[in-house]
């Protein structure tokens, strides 16, 4: 590349094949760099076909989120594989409920949501195992929505989650996500963590990717909680990278995980990062200052 004055060259990347491993994979790459490497004028989609049918929902509701959390490592070892296996705590549900009455009680502390795409039979059988899953890892209930409109008010719950507590004042949202056999294990640390720091935390999560989102909430103008819960932050990072998982599973790292970042990285792959953004970006004029 040349100085700032002819900075950058127009190229295409990706491939229209199903598979191709021709060269570096440079289309992840820059769809994975926040901007740091180059800027994204045109964008080609893959799309997928509808599912067909009615998928099946599997709900459960656990005493305690670790509970749901061994519910979550037994669908894993039982190699059951749901197209979504969501979490939800208590603080969420009510929170969403008070705002958009959906309907939804919160009569336990977490609830597991499951949904089988799978057509027939087969997806008969699987929501079957996941109900017995969640059974098995000591759910205070577990059964198999027979009524669309609920199954799809309890996904809309999820969805609405994030927006619901952001009305009570400001949210510290962390995005970790560990090896799915550690899901409880992380999740008794975010209680562990929110209780020494004496913040308030709601939980949701893609617990069948082992992605976690515990929210951190602070009391608006209440500075002394926001260094309280910048503290928890950080040591649920320092928790994560400790399970062997990372610091941010999909919203990236921006600014408030750079530190985090330092300390999951092998200092070689942080070079040759380091190494990858200088050769493309040599003056730093893309997303300055951003992850490192």
């Amino acid at each position: 590349m040349g100085g700032p004055a002819g900075y950058g060259t127009v190229v295409g990347i990706g491939r229209r094949t199903t598979k191709g491993v021709a060269g570096y994979d440079l289309a992840g790459l820059m769809v994975g760099s926040e901007g740091t490497l180059g800027v994204i004028t045109e964008v080609t989609l893959r799309l997928r076909p509808a599912l067909v049918g009615t998928p099946h929902t599997v709900v459960g509701a656990f005493g305690t989120l670790v509970a749901a959390g061994h519910a979550v490592a037994k669908v894993t070892r039982r190699g059951l594989t749901p197209s979504a296996l969501e979490l939800l705590d208590r603080t969420c549900l009510r929170a969403v409920q008070e705002w958009k009455h959906l309907g939804i009680e919160a009569d336990a502390t977490a609830l597991l949501l499951a949904r089988v795409d799978t057509p027939g039979d087969a997806g008969v059988a699987e929501a079957r195992a996941l109900a017995e899953s969640f059974e098995a890892a000591g759910a205070l209930w577990a059964a198999q929505s027979t009524d669309a409109i609920e199954a799809e008010a309890l996904f809309e719950a999820r969805r609405l989650a994030y927006p619901a507590l952001e009305r009570l004042g400001p949210v510290l949202t962390e995005d970790v996500c560990v090896p799915r056999s550690k899901v409880p294990e992380m999740l008794a640390v975010i209680e562990t963590i929110a209780a020494r720091h004496d913040v308030t935390l709601a939980t949701i999560a893609h617990a069948g990717d082992g992605n976690l989102h515990p929210l951190l909430l602070v009391p608006p103008g209440d500075d002394v909680a926001r260094r309280r819960a910048q503290l928890a932050f950080e040591e649920l990072l320092d928790a994560a990278i400790g399970f062997g998982g990372t610091v941010t599973a999909e919203h990236g790292v921006g600014l408030l995980k750079k530190g985090g970042l330092l300390r999951e990285l092998d200092p070689g792959s942080l070079l040759m990062q380091r190494a990858i953004k200088s050769a493309l970006d040599p003056d730093n004029l893309f997303n300055p200052g951003k992850i490192f």
